[in-house]
């Protein structure tokens, strides 16, 4: 699954237990009639992914849903949801490698065609 949208906010990593569980969270913003604001977390060695994004930048989040039971201690189940992000892909690259074309009209037509050329086309 992914989720489209822009960078609300990117969390600091979080460190749990000695055996050094590491924890970071991005909420995105998605672009739709009614904009969701959407927690993803990053964990273990994808915290590293959020290194080159910023607030404001357009991204594409893979992600994985995950669900789990809890049982408390008055025996009652409880259930929770959490969104896992493993890649994360800035949609501004795209567009800005289109803006740095030079539009059609500037390109220079070709000078050294003949109609002598065998045409090979399948067309």
């Amino acid at each position: 699954m992914e989720v489209i949208g822009k960078v609300k906010l990117i969390g600091d990593v979080q460190t749990f237990g000695s055996a050094g569980f590491r924890k970071r969270e991005l909420v995105v913003t998605t672009d739709e009639q009614y904009p969701q604001m959407i927690m993803i977390e990053f964990l273990q060695d994808k915290v590293d992914l959020l290194n080159n994004y910023k607030v404001g930048q357009d991204v594409k989040v893979s992600i994985n849903l995950r669900g789990r039971e809890w049982i408390n201690p008055q025996g009652e189940a409880k259930y929770f949801n959490s969104i896992t992000g493993w890649r994360i892909e800035s949609l501004s690259q795209s567009a800005s490698n289109a803006q740095n074309l030079p539009p059609v009209d500037q390109f220079q037509p070709a000078t050294n065609f003949t109609e002598e050329e065998p045409d090979d086309l399948p067309f």
